[in-house]
């Protein structure tokens, strides 16, 4: 296994990255776009971008802009009010970032997804080529959750999953988190914390470690941002989470030096299409396998209905469910042939067995 150091220095030769700016960083308390930030992040972003790396921008702060303008101190929890407050909201930051970027001599244009978007396959591959036409032709995209539609039903939850899907929608080589915090932090003998430079996997152990404080304006934390982190890292994309306030951190980070937070890639790769299965597409349900399944699945087989031992959820045909294994641990994920009511009655002792596959192995990623 490469060491911290190795992979630092892999970031120098990162040619695509995904930034994520959140909240705090581009607005002050009471949402305002805070212009000086956000015109120190551009210049960043756009000495990278003359240096050649392709650079896309996921921006938070929408929401809290626009409850700036309506004089409004906290985040609401009326649906209506936020999405009044991002459309709002999402029209100002753009107007900064088209000023602050056109004196860069920079173009960038604006993005907006929801989940639904990046679920559908042909509307996946239609927002990927568009990503990566905005790239190929020198445009930075600037990318957010389109808030003014969104529902709970079709949100990505926060724009640190937002981020990390786009790393993977745009096969980025980089996936930088800015935040308040210089990263990850541990406490240590003295009651004081300290900085972790490195986390090989999110585990209990890591998670234990975190205090979220939550305030009016954003809803991510460091469990989401490592959340999210661990879904990039799971394809073979470094993620760095720093200091979004501090000058020249992209330069930092992308020069290879010990800044943040670096949750290690992992080297196993999959196909597009199993990418999209596995981290596109939510849990819609769950099905226990016995150990014989689990044995075939290991081995290239699909999984039928004889090795099932439970399901849980209501789920149609083609939703992604979850494959557990009889000790607890998940063993993968894939799109089933058949709706929960089918599956049961398939499994029912009265049942006379099919050998038809519940999830074929082509529609199956194992974790």
């Amino acid at each position: 296994m490469k060491t911290d150091h190795q992979y630092r220095k892999i970031l120098c030769n990162a040619k695509r990255i995904v930034v994520k700016a959140g909240s705090k960083v581009l607005v002050q308390r009471t949402g305002r776009p805070d212009r000086t930030r956000m015109q120190k992040l551009v210049a960043e972003l756009t000495q990278l971008h003359k240096t050649g790396v392709e650079t896309a921008l996921v921006s938070s702060g929408a929401v809290g802009a626009g409850l700036d303008a309506l004089q409004r101190r906290t985040r609401p929890s009326d649906i209506a009010d936020l999405q009044m407050a991002a459309s709002i909201g999402q029209h100002r930051l753009m107007g900064i970032y088209g000023d602050l970027f056109s004196k860069n001599k920079c173009t960038i244009g604006q993005v907006l997804l929801t989940h639904d978007v990046l679920k559908d396959r042909e509307r996946h591959l239609n927002a990927r080529n568009t990503l990566l036409h905005l790239i190929a032709n020198r445009i930075i995209p600037v990318i957010n959750e389109n808030d003014t539609i969104s529902t709970e039903e079709i949100k990505f939850g926060d724009n640190d999953v937002l981020a990390a899907l786009v790393a993977i929608l745009i096969d980025a080589d980089a996936l930088i988190l800015l935040s308040t915090t210089d990263g990850l932090r541990e406490p240590t003998a003295n009651g004081r914390t300290r900085r972790v430079s490195c986390i090989d996997e999110v585990d209990d152990s890591i998670l234990a470690m975190i205090e979220d404080k939550h305030d009016g304006l954003s809803t991510g934390g460091m469990t989401s941002k490592l959340q999210s982190a661990e879904l990039a890292a799971h394809n073979g994309i470094p993620v760095v989470i720093a200091n979004g306030r501090k000058d020249e951190v992209l330069a930092r980070i992308l020069s290879g030096r010990d800044e943040g937070t670096l949750l290690f890639p992992k080297d196993k790769q999959i196909s597009k299409r199993k990418r999209w299965i596995a981290f596109f597409n939510r849990v819609e349900g769950k099905i226990t396998i016995d150990k014989g399944a689990e044995k075939a699945l290991l081995t290239g087989n699909s999984l039928l209905p004889v090795g099932i031992l439970k399901q849980e959820g209501n789920f149609k045909l083609g939703a992604m469910v979850e494959i557990i294994s009889q000790d607890g641990h998940t063993v993968g994920r894939g799109l089933v042939e058949a709706d929960s009511q089918e599956l049961a009655s398939r499994n029912s002792s009265n049942a006379p067995a099919k050998e038809q596959p519940i999830i074929h192995y082509d529609n199956l990623v194992l974790l």
